[in-house]
């Protein structure tokens, strides 16, 4: 045994340093709430201290744990605090992350059964769960992705496998060179995301037929053109800005007397289905062909964590097949048929964890409570002279001063505060704030110092 296996099998046996880093975790546990939601620039000038050429001998566990920790923990942003209203980013449910600690330590390759049975295991169980929340379809398949832009990914090479299949091509024999054309149509607040699965499927963004939006960002049904079996229909659960939600069943319906294809992106909006109070938002998404979301947003699972359904098995195994003679597949569920990646981690576990603590209660629970905070504060900040530009559906709240200028200015003081972060957007050509409320952590009293702090900006 040479001195470095000896070191790392010491490291392992002595279990200091993961107590070190047990140590660093709950400090950073500890002090979430009251750390800047976004670094301050002195915190953000110690990330110089990881600007160092690579030594030439291995060195102590211990020391690079505590470099991390010193000058990698308050560089972080504050994600799992309770007044981020950035990005749509989540939170982490306690028990998810204890769970990703002992999964991390399993360092289960999720690609095979043969690699890992307990992640195939319980990715036949969340895919049990996930079709019962959702109401969908029995035939109804799911990969285990790292986010919704993989899993768009996903869900367009399926619908692109069984489009030109109907019109009888073979897209993984010939190629797309000669291929049927298909008809990819969207509105115009189709997510980024979809745009660049688009691009990197083939289809690039001048192919697409583009449909109007209303006002609130939702594809505007009486402006859908006829339609045919060639087409590919792109929806949205949850608008970026907005939070609105696409009228599924109309569309649905028109899409499948003609044998079209319709994929739902539903990166956080499609939890709506599982509230008893908010599922009317998703009326009809049972009568899609694939749906996106993400566990690591509404359901605050850790990151990274998406899903992809599918009605139709065969066509989604056949787009994301793989080959090689040394893959030894089993009578048990292979996850790799259902997603791009041979090689993955066992994201499904910690998807479990969560869904098995919450239960169907505490999801509906959490998923409304999310509506409640924004509506919060619509209210505070409508009381104090903001506009709200957005129907508060979901969990989207879209706010504008008296002018762009204000508005931005508001922005500016909000972000440097470090109390809570926002995002900026844009709306209409009008420069807007976008909030995204989307953490267990995040209170009533959470909301009212945003408030507050909205105030603050407001009269400077």
């Amino acid at each position: 045994m040479n001195r470095l296996q000896q070191q790392m099998k010491q490291e392992l046996k002595s279990k200091e340093l993961f107590d070190q880093v047990r140590s660093h975790a709950f400090e950073y546990i500890d002090g979430v709430e009251t750390m800047d939601v976004f670094p301050s620039e002195s915190n953000l000038e110690g990330l110089t201290n990881f600007d160092e050429s690579l030594q030439q001998n291995s060195i102590a566990a211990t020391q690079v744990i505590d470099q991390l920790h010193s000058f990698g923990s308050p560089a972080t942003v504050a994600h799992t605090g309770g007044k981020y209203f950035g990005f749509v980013l989540g939170g982490t449910v306690p028990v998810s992350l204890g769970v990703k600690w002992l999964s991390d330590v399993w360092d289960q390759c999720g690609g095979l059964y043969l690699t890992s049975p307990i992640n195939s295991k319980l990715e036949e169980v969340c895919e049990r769960w996930l079709k019962d929340i959702f109401d969908l379809p029995k035939e109804t398949v799911a990969g285990f992705v790292s986010g919704t832009s993989m899993a768009n990914l996903s869900g367009l090479a399926a619908a692109r496998y069984q489009l030109l299949k109907n019109l009888g091509w073979d897209v993984n024999k010939n190629g797309l060179n000669g291929a049927p054309k298909l008809r990819i149509l969207a509105h115009e607040q189709v997510h980024a995301s979809v745009k660049k699965t688009l691009t990197m499927l083939g289809y690039g963004t001048n192919s697409i037929e583009w449909i109007p939006s209303d006002d609130q960002g939702r594809l505007q049904v009486d402006k859908l053109p006829k339609i045919d079996s060639s087409c590919l229909l792109l929806l949205q659960a949850g608008n970026a800005n907005t939070g609105a939600f696409d009228d599924f069943d109309t569309v649905c319906d028109i899409a499948n007397r003609v044998g079209a294809w319709v994929h739902i992106d539903g990166a956080f909006g499609l939890w709506a289905a599982a509230s008893k109070e908010l599922s009317y938002l998703t009326k009809g998404i049972e009568k899609a062909s694939s749906w996106a979301v993400d566990g690591h947003k509404t359901l605050n699972t850790p990151y990274d964590s998406g899903v992809i359904m599918c009605r139709y098995p065969e066509a989604f195994v056949n787009a994301l097949q793989a080959t090689g003679e040394y893959i030894i597949y089993s009578e048990q569920r292979d996850p790799l048929l259902f997603t791009p990646e041979l090689s993955k981690r066992s994201r499904a576990i910690e998807l479990w964890a969560t869904m098995k603590y919450l239960g169907k209660d505490g999801i509906d629970q959490m998923v409304i409570t999310f509506h409640q905070r924004a509506k919060q504060l619509e209210d505070g900040l409508q009381k104090i002279g903001f506009k709200i530009l957005n129907d508060v559906v979901f969990n989207q709240v879209l706010v504008a001063g008296d002018s762009d200028q204000e508005t931005k200015q508001v922005l500016e003081y909000i972000q440097n505060s470090g109390e809570c972060w926002l995002g900026g957007s844009t709306w209409q050509e009008k420069s807007v704030i976008r909030i995204s409320i989307c953490s267990w952590m995040t209170s009533d009293s959470d909301i009212e110092q945003t408030i507050d702090l909205f105030n603050k900006a407001k009269k400077k």
